[in-house]
């Protein structure tokens, strides 16, 4: 891979989180305090990207990789997302708010899949050349934090309308990648089952494999709480420049995931996968106590936490699912895994993070956050509990260990 596209994937990989990061981490902050939404609304705004990671496979499978460059859908798709992000910037209402940004999330989120996808195409060794590129994408996360944190820009529409602007700025520069024509796929017939990889299935039969499934799906649920409402919780206890200091969960995910082949080889993946869980529910039982002003330590533990929270459960499951399927179904056991996380089990979790938040609404104005964050403290801690009752790896830790190198990708 030559500097030239070393540098063009960098900077795609900055620009598509930096969008992302723009106006999803406090959206809440803008719909609950300025526009007045309720809980179960904001929870259902936030639910709009795992919606369209149900639906996005179907894309990516069965048109996007067959019919175009990739570098021409990504340039397509990201100029109409940032016009229609600008238009839901507009929208004062649920109804047409939540149609015009779920049409957005429907062309943002197969973007992520295609820049992965056209930057593996450009190298030769994706295990070692993917990770310093990748790592712009969560540095683009930061940097639109620190950016509208720093503004104050936090209860306006104003981060939507820079997603916009960076969204088209993307589109555009999406024609400068390298050519990346689709893979011919003479006598193969994409079939929902193989998009969603329902064709790993058959793995649930292990026992092992089906408990992970099910306790994946169940964290995800009080998983949400976080994504959807921790911006607004931190912004109603007038913590300065919330958004900002939200940057310090993606640094410290930057710092554990080079990390973690250490704790591989003295944890293995069960107790990985523990860690991970238990560093949930440790984080919202620093946000439900740190209500107190002698307490707010806790609240910035909360927020590092994530590195914790982030790569020992997701990267870990990631493993997992990969060396636990058969070569032959690993792309389809991870788009399973990730249709059953990130799309279902986030979406019912946008919903009840909604549902809860209204229920501790205050008459006065605000919310009682210290009930609200122990409903989700409580259902990853009930979580944790089962899955360290009925779990069983058969994985070596140093086998484990291997599967990650040093630079692996951060998510």
């Amino acid at each position: 891979m030559t500097p030239s596209i070393r540098a063009r994937l960098s900077t795609l990989m900055f620009l598509q989180y930096f969008v992302w990061g723009a106006w999803y981490v406090t959206m809440g902050t803008w719909l609950g305090s300025t526009l007045h939404f309720s809980g179960e609304q904001i929870g259902l705004a936030a639910g709009t990207t795992a919606v369209a990671a149900i639906i996005s496979p179907f894309f990516v499978g069965m048109v996007a990789d067959r019919f175009m460059a990739t570098e021409k859908i990504l340039a397509l798709l990201h100029v109409a997302g940032g016009v229609v992000l600008f238009i839901a910037s507009t929208q004062t209402t649920f109804g047409p708010f939540y149609a015009v940004l779920l049409v957005y999330t429907l062309c943002y989120m197969p973007t992520l899949a295609l820049s992965n996808s056209l930057s593996f195409r450009q190298m030769a060794d994706p295990g070692r050349e993917f990770p310093p590129i990748r790592v712009l994408g969560t540095i683009g996360w930061i940097v639109a934090g620190l950016f509208i944190g720093t503004l104050g820009l936090e209860a306006t529409a104003r981060p939507l309308q820079i997603g916009a602007a960076g969204s088209i700025l993307l589109g555009v520069f999406c024609l400068a990648l390298p050519h990346t024509p689709p893979i011919p796929k003479a006598g193969e017939r994409a079939t929902v089952g193989s998009i969603l990889g329902l064709d790993a299935l058959k793995l649930l039969g292990e026992r092992s494999f089906a408990i992970f499934v099910v306790g994946s799906f169940l964290v995800c649920i009080p998983l949400q709480f976080y994504y959807a409402f921790a911006n607004l919780f931190l912004n109603e206890l007038n913590v300065s420049n919330a958004a900002s200091k939200m940057t310090l969960g993606q640094m410290s995910e930057i710092f554990f995931m080079l990390v973690m082949p250490w704790f591989f080889l003295r944890l293995g993946v069960k107790w990985m996968l523990l860690v991970g869980m238990a560093a949930w529910a440790t984080r919202y039982a620093f946000f439900a106590f740190g209500t107190h002003a002698d307490l707010v330590w806790m609240l910035y533990a909360g927020i590092l936490l994530h590195g914790v929270c982030y790569d020992f459960f997701f990267v870990t499951g990631q493993i997992y699912v990969d060396r636990k399927a058969p070569i032959d179904l690993r792309a389809a056991a991870q788009g399973f895994i990730a249709f059953v996380t990130l799309g279902v089990g986030m979406f019912i979790g946008s919903w009840a993070s909604g549902k809860v938040v209204d229920m501790f609404a205050l008459p006065s104005g605000g919310h009682d956050w210290h009930s609200i964050w122990l409903v989700p403290a409580a259902g990853a801690l009930v979580v944790l509990v089962l899955f360290a009752l009925f779990f069983r790896s058969e994985e070596e830790a140093p086998q484990a260990a291997a599967a990650l190198s040093p630079a692996a990708p951060v998510s």
